[in-house]
C-alpha cells in the first residue's frame, strides 16, 4: 500500500496554502472535521485556513488527537532532513533491518497527518508543518522525544575550524579546506555504516558503554575539566561534541547508525489488543446488572427522600461540606466516595439543586417528581444518559487542586472535558471484546494510552500530574458497576442497545478502534429527548432492562416482633405510607421495618386515624396482623391527642386534671417551667414545638391544636428548588461541525479564495493600480459605472467593502439590479443574495474571465 502525493497542478506545492487549495473539497470538509477549531470563524479563504491550521494552539490540538503511531511518524520527520521523501522516512520507522508491521502501517499513519494538515507535500518531499517541527525536534533544553540530540552541523556551529581539523584527523579522515566541507565529511562519516563500523571496533569499551547510556537519550551528558580516556577519545573524533563548557552531546547521526537507523526504541504501528482476564454467561451479566441498576434508582430515591424538606447548606464557594458529605454517607450507608458519586449523578441528571435562597440549600427539583413517576427502566435510562455525557468527575471529590485546596462534591472544580470521551471510549472497547468478557483493566488502560499519548502525558493538576485519562478510566470501571451499565465487570445488553454499539456476534479482538462510530455528549441528550435513532436505541435499551428489573410488590409480611418484611421493593404508595408508619431497621433483598410508638404516632401526627391503620395494614399483609401490632396502635391512638398544645406562648390543656398535675410533678417538666392556669390548662414558657417535643420526651402523646382548637395534621413538607436545568457538560474544545456547516464553510472558503486569487482587469488608466491582497480603489463615479455594465452584462466583478463595523473584506459578486444607491448582487462569497450600500465599496475591478 503506498501513498497518493498530492495533486498540485502539475508542480510541488510550494506553501501549505497551495497544497490546501489543491485538495477536493471533501478532502478540506474532512480537515474540518477532524480539525473543528479551524472553523471558527469560517476563514476568508484557502490562505487563512492555512495560516490558521499552523498557529501553535491548533498544532498542540492536532497533536494531542493523534495516536502513537502517528504520533512517532510526527516525530520521525521532525528529525529527518527538511523536505524528506517517502524512503528516508520509512528508513527511520523501521530501521536498516526493516520491520514488515512498520511498513504496512506507516502509509496509513502519513495520511492521517495530511489529511489533518500536519504534513504537506508530495512523497518525494514529505513537510512537517513548521510549528509541530518546533514542537517535536530536539533542541538543547527540550530533548526530542525521539531521544536524539541535534545534528553534527547544529552541533559543530561555531567551533573553530583548526578544532574541526583536528576531529578529521582522529578520525582518520583527511584534511578540508574549509569548516563547511568538514561537517560535510564528518557527516558522510557517521552516516556511512560500514566506515562507522570500522571506527566503533578500534573503540575502547568503555567508550561503548558510554555511548550505550546516551544512545536512546537524553543525549546530554555532563563532563570534568580533564575527561577520563574513554570520554576524551569520544570527543576528539567527534562522537561526543561540545553542548556547553560543562555538557557532551551525542550528534544525531552517531546516535542514528548506534540505533540501526531507528528513530524509535519501540515502534508501536499496532495498537494493543484489550485482553479478558474473565469470562461470564451474557444471562448472568445482564441479570446482575439489572440488579444493580435497581439498586442505583433506590438509592438515588433514599438520597433525595433524605433531603426531602431541604438539604444541606451550600458551601459560600460552592459544593457540599465535609461533614454534610459524612452524614450522606452515613444515611446510604456508604463510603464517603460512593456516596459523592450518588450526589454528583443526582445533580447532573437535572434531580438536584441548590434553591438560591437566602440561606442557600441543596433540595430536589421539580423535575425529580416527575422522574419518580416513569418506570423504572426509563428512570435508570435518564441516569445512564446524564452519566454518559457529564463532565464531572466525581472521583476527584477530596483531592487537592493546584492551589491546594480540597475539592468538594457539588463544587465548581470538577469538570473535565475529557471525561465523557473517555467513557464511551471505555466502553467501546468493552464492546469490542465477545459478551460476558470481562477486559483486563491494564491492557485497556494501556490501548487508552495508545490512542492519544499526548492527552495522557500532559497530566492533571489534581492528579498530581498523573495520566488523567487513565484515573477517568478506572473510576468509569467502577462507576458502570454500580450504575448497572456493566455486570459483574462485562458490558450489559441493555447498554449496548443504548449506545448503539455493536453487537457480540461481530466483535473484534479490540484492536480496531475505528470501526465504532463515537456519538458525541449532544447525542446523549437526543437520547434522553427520545430523537431519532437515539430514540430507537433508548428503546431497544428498555425492552432489554425491563424483563430483568423486579416487580414491586403490594404486600409485606407483617411478624410479631412487631416488624414487617418487605421481600421485595414496595409499590410507591405501600412504600410511602410504609415509611411513615414504621423506621426502616435493616436493608438488603429483603427491607425490615420496625413499629414503635414514635413512628405510630408520626402516622397519627399525618392525619391517620387508627381504624386507618389497621385497615391498611390487614390489606397490605401476607399474614395475620400480629395482636401486639394493634394493641401498640390502639394504645398509642389512645393517648394521641389526649394532650392538646397551642400557641400562648404556649399551653396545654386536657380533661384529665389528674394528667396535668401528674406532669408538674414530674422533674422533667421543669425545664418546660409550666404553671396551672385552670384545672385543666397548663401555661409554659416555652414555644410549642419545644413543648410538643418536651412532652414526648416524657413518654406523652400530645397533638398540636390550632387558634381554633381543631388538631394539627403534620406532614412531611416537601421542599423543591425552582424548575433547574441538568449543568451543560463543559465541551472539549469546539464541537465537530456537521455536514451542512461543513458544505457551507468550504463554499465559503472556495469562494473567498476565487475573491483573493483571481485575475482583475483595471478599470481605468486613472484608478489607483491593485496589488495583489490589497483593497480595489475607484472613484464613486467608475464604481457607479463599473456595476451598472455589470449589472447589464450579467457578469461578475471584484469588489472591496467595508461594513457598518468598519471591517474590511474582498469580494466576488454577480450585480443583478442597482438603484437608490444600493447595488443588489448575487455574492459567490457568502453564496446568496445580498444588497451593498454603494458609499461602502472602495473599488471594484473587472475579473479577467467570467466566473
Amino acid at each position: 500500500m503506498g501513498t497518493k502525493p498530492e495533486p498540485s497542478g502539475g508542480a510541488a506545492p510550494r506553501t501549505l496554502a497551495e497544497a490546501l487549495r489543491a485538495r477536493t473539497d471533501e478532502e478540506l470538509a474532512a480537515l474540518l472535521r477532524a480539525r473543528p477549531d479551524l472553523l471558527n470563524p469560517v476563514p476568508t479563504d484557502v490562505t487563512q485556513l492555512a495560516t490558521r491550521a499552523g498557529t501553535r494552539a491548533s498544532v498542540v490540538r492536532a497533536l494531542e488527537r493523534l495516536d502513537r503511531f502517528a504520533l512517532q511518524s510526527a516525530e520521525a520527520l521532525a528529525v529527518a532532513p527538511d523536505p524528506a521523501p517517502y524512503e528516508t522516512l520509512l528508513a527511520l520507522m523501521a530501521g536498516d533491518e526493516g520491520d514488515p508491521a512498520v511498513e504496512a502501517a506507516l502509509p496509513g499513519a502519513l495520511g492521517v497527518l495530511r489529511a489533518q494538515a500536519l504534513v504537506w507535500g508530495g512523497d518525494d518531499r514529505l513537510r512537517l508543518v513548521r510549528t509541530a517541527r518546533e514542537l517535536l525536534a530536539p533542541s538543547p533544553t527540550r530533548p526530542s522525544p525521539t531521544g536524539l540530540g541535534p545534528t553534527v552541523a547544529e552541533a559543530t556551529a561555531g567551533m573553530s575550524p583548526g578544532r574541526l581539523q583536528e576531529i578529521l584527523a582522529a578520525a582518520g579522515l583527511p584534511p578540508t579546506h574549509d569548516p563547511v566541507s568538514a561537517v560535510t565529511a564528518l557527516t558522510a562519516l557517521f552516516t556511512d555504516r560500514r566506515r562507522m563500523a570500522l571506527l566503533l571496533d578500534t573503540a575502547p569499551p568503555q567508550a561503548l558503554a558510554v555511548l550505550d547510556r546516551l544512545v536512546w537519550g537524553p543525549p546530554y551528558g555532563e563532563v570534568t575539566s580533564s575527561p577520563a580516556p574513554p570520554v576524551q577519545w569520544l570527543r576528539d573524533r567527534g562522537l561526543l561534541l561540545p553542548a556547553s563548557p560543562r555538557t557532551v552531546v551525542l550528534p544525531r547521526e552517531a546516535a542514528l547508525h548506534l540505533r540501526a537507523g531507528r528513530a524509535h526504541r519501540v515502534p508501536e504501528p499496532v495498537p494493543p489488543s484489550v485482553t479478558q482476564a474473565a469470562e461470564r454467561r451474557p444471562q448472568v451479566v445482564d441479570s446482575a446488572a439489572a440488579g444493580q441498576a435497581f439498586t442505583a434508582l433506590t438509592t438515588v430515591e433514599d438520597l433525595l427522600k433524605d433531603w426531602h424538606e431541604g438539604g444541606p447548606p451550600v458551601l459560600r464557594a460552592g459544593g457540599l461540606s465535609v461533614r454534610d458529605l459524612k452524614r450522606t454517607a452515613s444515611a446510604l450507608d456508604t463510603t464517603e466516595q460512593l456516596a459523592a458519586f450518588w450526589v454528583e449523578l443526582a445533580y447532573t441528571a437535572g434531580l438536584l439543586a441548590s434553591d438560591g435562597e437566602a440561606d442557600e440549600r441543596y433540595a430536589p427539583t421539580p423535575a425529580y417528581d416527575e422522574w419518580l413517576e416513569l418506570p423504572p427502566a426509563q428512570r435508570w435510562a435518564e441516569l445512564a444518559v446524564a452519566w454518559l455525557s457529564a463532565t464531572r468527575a466525581p472521583g476527584l471529590v477530596g483531592s487537592q487542586d493546584s492551589k491546594g485546596r480540597t475539592l468538594s462534591a457539588l463544587g465548581p472544580d470538577l469538570d473535565r472535558s475529557a471525561a465523557p470521551a473517555v467513557r464511551l471510549r471505555v466502553l467501546e472497547l468493552m464492546a469490542s471484546l465477545p459478551a460476558g468478557a470481562v477486559p483486563d483493566p491494564e491492557t485497556l488502560l494501556d490501548r487508552l494510552r495508545w490512542e492519544r499519548p499526548l492527552r495522557g502525558e500532559r497530566g492533571d493538576s489534581v492528579s498530581g500530574g498523573q495520566d488523567l485519562r487513565a484515573r477517568i478510566a478506572t473510576w468509569t470501571l467502577a462507576e458502570a458497576e454500580l450504575l448497572g451499565v456493566t455486570g459483574r465487570g462485562a458490558l450489559a445488553s441493555h447498554t449496548r442497545a443504548l449506545l448503539g454499539l455493536p453487537d457480540p456476534d461481530g466483535a473484534g479482538d479490540g484492536t480496531a478502534g475505528t470501526a465504532v462510530p463515537r456519538p458525541g455528549p449532544v447525542a446523549y441528550r437526543a437520547a434522553a429527548d427520545g430523537a431519532g435513532d437515539s430514540g430507537e436505541r433508548r428503546a431497544r435499551a428498555l425492552a432489554l432492562l425491563a424483563p430483568l428489573l423486579p416487580e414491586p410488590l403490594n404486600h409485606v409480611l407483617l411478624q410479631a416482633d412487631l416488624t414487617a418484611v418487605a421481600p421485595g421493593p414496595l409499590e410507591r404508595p405501600l412504600a410511602e405510607t410504609l415509611a411513615v408508619l414504621a423506621d426502616v431497621e435493616s436493608k438488603g433483598g429483603a427491607t425490615v421495618y420496625r413499629f414503635t410508638p414514635a413512628s405510630v404516632r408520626r402516622a397519627l401526627d399525618a392525619g391517620r386515624a387508627a381504624a386507618d391503620l389497621h385497615t391498611f395494614l390487614a390489606r397490605h399483609s401476607r399474614t395475620p396482623v400480629p395482636q401486639p401490632l394493634t394493641y401498640l396502635i390502639d394504645d398509642v391512638a389512645r393517648r394521641h391527642g389526649h394532650l392538646r398544645v397551642g400557641a400562648a406562648s404556649a399551653y396545654v390543656r386536657c380533661d384529665d386534671d389528674t394528667l396535668l398535675g401528674e406532669i408538674l410533678a414530674d422533674k422533667r417538666s421543669q425545664g418546660l417551667r409550666l404553671r396551672r392556669l385552670a384545672p385543666t390548662v397548663l401555661a409554659a414558657q416555652a414555644d410549642p414545638a419545644a413543648l410538643l417535643d418536651g412532652l414526648r420526651a416524657m413518654g406523652y402523646a400530645p397533638a398540636a391544636e390550632s387558634a381554633e382548637g381543631d388538631v394539627v395534621i403534620t406532614r412531611a413538607h416537601a421542599r423543591r428548588t425552582p424548575p433547574r436545568t441538568a449543568p451543560a457538560p463543559v465541551p472539549d474544545g469546539p464541537p465537530v461541525p456537521d455536514a451542512t456547516l461543513l458544505g457551507a464553510a468550504v463554499k465559503a472558503i472556495r469562494a473567498g479564495d476565487l475573491a483573493a486569487t483571481v485575475e482583475r482587469k483595471p478599470v481605468a488608466e486613472a484608478a489607483a493600480p491593485v496589488h495583489n491582497g490589497e483593497m480595489p480603489r475607484t472613484t464613486p463615479a467608475e464604481t457607479l459605472a463599473t456595476v451598472q455594465a455589470a449589472a447589464m452584462t450579467g457578469s461578475a466583478v471584484w469588489i472591496g467593502y467595508v461594513n457598518a463595523d468598519g471591517a474590511a473584506s474582498q469580494r466576488v459578486i454577480a450585480p443583478v439590479r442597482v438603484e437608490g444607491g444600493f447595488v443588489t448582487a448575487y455574492d459567490h462569497t457568502a453564496d446568496e443574495v445580498r444588497t451593498y450600500p454603494l458609499h461602502r465599496i472602495t473599488g471594484v475591478a473587472e475579473l479577467a474571465d467570467d466566473v
